[in-house]
């Protein structure tokens, strides 16, 4: 670690939001290029900074600033820069010079604690001497705070947030509870605020502490998908966590209860957002399921009307129904809230047609939505309408605030609703509790809504299992169909899919078409056949780029995980080159032309979409955990890159923002939801029995469009089928329809 120190020359770019900074620090040695987080530091400052020197590719040497410490000038030349630099608004070079001169040695001193003196220096007014005052404790303020949060290891970059939400207040929340932090400032979790409330001397068994353990435990729980812990699987946990007795946790969760931060209802307890989250889907569902049969026609009479009227639709556009299929399209007529659910090759596209056909052919207006962007797009191509992500149909604003950007808003909500007759939503596996209730907020009774999916995929990578629960209520008409008409066509991916899910074992003996199992035992092999299958063999027999092929895996961790795969697969797939810009952030090298994924929503983020010209022809503000898209151009001067995802959508990515994403040559299968891709290779050669089961297996193979292609064991595949097991989700919406359905 190095120390320089120095004055502010210039500061050549900062980042307001983060406060990542590039500036010319003059030093005895000359001038040098420093880059770090400094926010608040302004030219004409005098600082001495801690870090270490580095090469850029581009730029040459650079000073990366660790920590800094402001030093205030102690003589007059240095104030007189100081002042002069711009740092405080209102004073130029020649009133930087007139108060020097007046003031001397003593410029600052008089500022600080005698400002009313600045009026003795002609051009300064009473209420400008003020405002130069309050500009200069500020800054002062600001310098303090920085110092004093230094000392507990916070880096700048967090120490920026925590001074932007509390201010001066800073200083009593920390002594007093710093497990606010967790709960109020984006980026700090219950670890951080625990490492740091014991550097503060707080004591391990503070009732602040529980509490903040017991609610870390269940937003835990949560990242897990689930919407509640049982009370003795809540303790447990905690006990694990904080080294606290349970006896001493118990009344901590009734006090947050009391708090209104959990609802305890008989022994599940709920972060109060998931619960009411839960409660509101569950009312609002009951709203919408409302019979629109008129009540002067009898039921019969009226579900025979409805069959004349889709048989001779189904004439006029040649599409034939089975009798399922027609009894679907049936319930959806005269129901305003119907699910239609079945695995692949079941004829779902043919009725979801069906269904618009005939409300078109009632002058209805019609939305169509999907949790994806690829989703949507495949809804698209399958109807021939237009179907938008549920959150551009929702008319996403951005999340309420930059430091908390958990929160979202969209303009469709109770208040302005949906302008459609009928909604209906595809894969609805993917959709979990929170987009729910926001989809379910904007859709005002009266409204018809249609929730299609396959309820064996995998459930939400949020929390809830939202489609599961509401056809394990049995609250809501819903109709399964069974049928496989795809078989026809030869499809092996079909008939495996629903073998699989059926648990019965498949044909493994390389005879399909489009379904293959390569026996490979030994990794290494496994990695060279898996890049020739990408870069030679699969693309011609399925007609796609080798980019459209995708690798999925059960895993992260290990030698067949995304991780280690996505390494080796760009080092083949997409390997350096004089004429492809790359930029290095943490273990991850990105390089111009790489596949990526987001990984998490980012509410704040702005796409636009320009035209062959460059000229943004549609732009908004959004991208979610599971979106891939290709790297279009990394500029090392602006600190960014650009990434292009579906529907042209171009999102530039500051270069502090990097950790939200990843290389995606492969991906896990979870990740993979929703989406469909012409090849997908699976690598199988076992892991943890949980993670390996016929679930997981059935939804890779329904990713695929053209050819699977297993690379691994048969033994493996074998196992998988046979394990039935899942991780339970905690969720409780299918009570909560009952408990309604049973009131009315």
């Amino acid at each position: 670690m190095d120390t320089i120190n120095g004055y502010v020359e210039h500061i050549v770019f900062q980042n307001s939001e983060n406060g990542y900074t590039v500036l010319n620090l003059t030093t005895e040695e000359g001038e040098i290029t420093c880059v770090g987080v400094c926010q608040g530091l302004t030219q004409g400052e005098s600082i001495s900074a801690q870090g270490e020197y580095m090469s850029h590719p581009v730029y040459g040497s650079q000073f990366k600033i660790g920590s800094y410490q402001v030093v205030m000038p102690k003589d007059s030349v240095g104030m007189e820069r100081y002042l002069a630099s711009g740092a405080i608004k209102g004073i130029g070079g020649a009133l930087a010079a007139r108060i020097v001169k007046r003031f001397g040695d003593d410029t600052f001193r008089i500022i600080e604690e005698e400002p009313e003196r600045l009026t003795e220096v002609k051009g300064i007014s009473e209420r400008k001497a003020k405002e130069i005052a309050i500009q200069m404790e500020e800054k002062k303020d600001l310098r303090d705070a920085f110092v004093f949060l230094q000392q507990y290891g916070i880096s700048n970059a967090m120490a920026v947030k925590i001074y932007n939400a509390y201010g001066m207040n800073l200083y009593g929340i920390l002594r007093e509870n710093p497990y606010r932090l967790a709960e109020d400032i984006s980026g700090i979790g219950f670890k951080m605020a625990d490492e740091l409330a014991a550097k503060i001397g707080i004591q391990g068994d503070s009732d602040y502490r529980i509490r903040s353990g017991i609610y870390y435990c269940l937003m835990q729980a949560v990242g897990e998908g689930n919407c509640y812990l049982p009370m003795d699987m809540l303790l447990e946990r905690a006990e694990a966590l904080l080294g606290v007795d349970k006896e001493s946790i118990r009344p901590q969760a009734d006090n947050l209860m009391m708090d209104k931060k959990l609802v305890i209802k008989g022994e599940c307890v709920f972060a109060a957002a998931y619960y009411y989250a839960e409660l509101n889907c569950a009312r609002m569902l009951q709203d919408l399921n409302i019979s629109f049969v008129p009540e002067e026609v009898p039921l019969q009479e009226s579900m025979d009307r409805t069959a004349r009227k889709l048989e001779n639709l189904a004439a006029g556009l040649k599409m034939e129904l089975d009798g399922l299929q027609l009894e679907a399209v049936t319930e959806c007529v005269q129901n305003g809230l119907f699910i239609l659910s079945g695995g692949p090759g079941t004829g779902k596209t043919t009725t979801i047609n069906m269904i618009i056909r005939y409300f078109e052919a009632e002058g209805q207006d019609i939305l169509l939505g999907a949790p994806t962007g690829r989703a949507a797009k495949r809804m698209t191509e399958a109807t021939g309408f237009e179907a938008r992500t549920i959150h551009r149909m929702l008319e996403l604003n951005s999340a309420l605030s930059d430091e908390d950007s958990r929160k979202v808003r969209f303009e469709r909500n109770e208040e302005n609703p949906l302008e459609a007759d009928v909604v209906i939503i595809d894969e609805m596996s993917m959709v979990d509790i929170q987009l729910f209730q926001a989809l379910l907020k904007a859709i005002a009774p009266g409204t018809r809504l249609v929730l299609v999916g396959d309820v064996n995929q995998l459930p939400s990578v949020g929390p809830g299992q939202v489609l599961r629960d509401l056809i394990a209520s049995r609250c809501f008409p819903m109709v399964e169909l069974k049928k496989i008409f795809r078989q026809a066509d030869g499809s092996d991916i079909v008939v495996n899919a629903h073998r699989i899910n059926e648990g019965k074992q498949i044909r493994l003996n390389n005879k399909s078409r489009d379904f293959f199992l390569l026996e490979r035992n030994d990794i290494n092999v496994i990695y060279k056949h898996m890049i020739q299958l990408i870069q030679e063999k699969l693309p011609p027999y399925v007609q796609a780029s080798p980019h459209d092929i995708q690798v999925l895996t059960p895993m992260r961790k290990g030698g067949l995980g995304c991780e280690t795969l996505n390494g080796i697969l760009q080092r083949y797939l997409n390997p350096p080159d004089s004429r492809k810009k790359e930029h290095v952030s943490g273990d991850t090298v990105y390089r111009e032309g790489d596949k990526v994924m987001q990984v998490k929503n980012n509410y704040q983020l702005e796409w636009e979409i320009v035209s062959k010209y460059g000229i943004p022809i549609d732009k908004g503000v959004g991208v979610f955990n599971g979106d891939m898209g290709r790297i279009l151009e990394i500029n090392e001067a602006a600190s960014c890159l650009t990434v292009e995802y579906d529907e042209a959508r171009r999102v530039n990515y500051p270069f502090s923002l990097l950790e939200e994403l990843e290389l995606s040559y492969a991906v896990t299968i979870h990740k993979s939801q929703g989406s469909e891709y012409p090849a997908v290779i699976l690598p199988l050669l076992g892991g943890p029995r949980m993670l390996f089961n016929r679930n997981l297996l059935y939804t890779a193979i329904t990713r695929a469009k053209s050819c699977v292609t297993i690379l691994g064991s048969s033994d493996t595949v074998r196992e998988m089928i046979d394990n039935a097991s899942e991780s339970r989700r905690f969720t409780a919406l299918a009570a909560r329809a009952r408990e309604l359905y049973a009131q009315s």
